[in-house]
């Protein structure tokens, strides 16, 4: 059994901090806890849109606070994302995400689950760890 308080985590090495300042990911739940996915809690600071496109990982979130638009950018639809909203990116789907808040808070859950200090690469993207093939 695993209990872990996700303020605990600020200013550890399991908090990744955006290298453009586009979030905050305080990695609760890693590959190498040994759970076969991984939750972050992310906190997206309200700024311009965010493009993400995870190709090789399914990725669902549940919004705790705040207010947001997700954008698809398959088809151009804008999704108002609010506190109690859960969005998943089921096709590994090209996005945007903007806070229209002050920030948004989303619990994001990942799969294949991730090693601990990614940060998007120049597709959006996540690379792929080793052991998680």
């Amino acid at each position: 059994m695993k209990i872990i308080n996700t303020n605990d985590l600020r200013n550890t090495e399991r908090q990744v901090n955006c290298p453009k300042g586009g979030f905050i990911s305080l990695r609760a739940l890693l590959e190498s806890d040994g759970c076969g996915f991984s939750i972050t809690r992310t906190i997206i600071p309200k700024d311009d849109p965010q493009f993400w496109h995870y190709k090789d990982h399914i990725e669902a979130c549940y919004c705790l606070k705040g207010e947001g638009e997700l954008t698809d950018l398959k088809t151009g639809k804008k999704h108002y994302i609010k506190e109690g909203i859960i969005y998943a990116l089921d096709k590994n789907d090209p996005h945007e995400f903007q806070a229209l808040t002050n920030s948004v808070e989303l619990l994001c859950v990942f799969n294949p689950p991730l090693i601990g200090n990614e940060v998007h690469n120049e597709e959006g993207s996540y690379d792929v760890s080793i052991t998680s093939l």
